[in-house]
C-alpha cells in the first residue's frame, strides 16, 4: 500500500502537518510527501491513498492574488512559491481506478474566519472521481503566520492513523 501527501504552505505549518500526517500514516503503508509545486501531473494508479493539504486563505484554497498576499507577511521566505493546490487538483489527472483520498487545511480558530481550503480540495478531488476514507479536516494556527496551536501535530500524526486504518479496512 502506498500513500502520496501532497501539501501548499506559505509558513510552514501545513508542511508540518503534512509530515505529521504521514508519519501516521507510515504506521501501515509506504509515503511519499510532495511539495504542491513538485507534485506528479498525473496520479499514478500505485497510488492507493491521496491525501492533499493546504492552507485556508480568503475563506477557502489559496489563489495566485492570496499568495501574494501571504508572502509579503513573511518573515522569511515562502514555501510553495509556484503553484497552489486549487491549480494542481485543477489540472491533475488520476489513472488510479479505485483512489481513496482525503484533505486536510490549516486554519485560524476563530467564528469571525469561516471557510475551509480542505472543503475546496474535497469538492476539486470529488470531481476528479475518488472515493475518501475522511471527510475534510481542520488543523489550527494561532495567527496567519502560525505557529500552530499546541498539540496539532500529534493530533495530525492520529489522523494519518486512523486514515490508515480506514484505508486498510476499505480495502480489505
Amino acid at each position: 500500500m502506498y500513500a502520496l501527501v501532497v501539501y501548499e504552505s506559505m509558513f510552514g505549518n501545513t508542511r508540518q502537518i503534512a509530515k505529521a500526517v504521514a508519519e501516521g500514516l507510515s504506521s501501515i503503508m509506504r509515503v511519499d510527501v510532495v511539495e504542491v509545486g513538485a507534485a506528479p501531473t498525473t496520479v499514478g494508479e500505485d497510488v492507493d491513498l491521496l491525501v492533499v493539504g493546504g492552507p485556508t486563505h480568503a475563506f477557502g484554497m489559496s489563489k495566485p492574488g492570496t499568495r501574494v498576499a501571504a508572502a509579503e507577511q513573511a518573515a522569511e521566505p515562502v514555501i510553495s512559491q509556484g503553484i497552489g493546490l486549487r491549480e494542481w487538483l485543477d489540472s491533475a489527472k488520476v489513472d488510479a481506478p479505485a483512489l481513496t483520498a482525503a484533505a486536510f487545511d490549516t486554519h485560524i480558530r476563530s467564528h469571525l474566519v469561516p471557510g475551509s481550503a480542505a472543503r475546496g480540495a474535497e469538492k476539486r478531488l470529488r470531481r476528479l472521481g475518488v472515493r475518501f476514507a475522511s471527510p475534510a479536516t481542520s488543523f489550527y494556527v494561532m495567527g496567519s503566520p502560525g505557529p500552530l496551536m499546541v498539540g496539532e501535530p500529534d493530533r495530525a500524526r492520529q489522523w494519518g492513523e486512523r486514515l490508515a486504518a480506514t484505508f486498510a479496512a476499505q480495502a480489505s
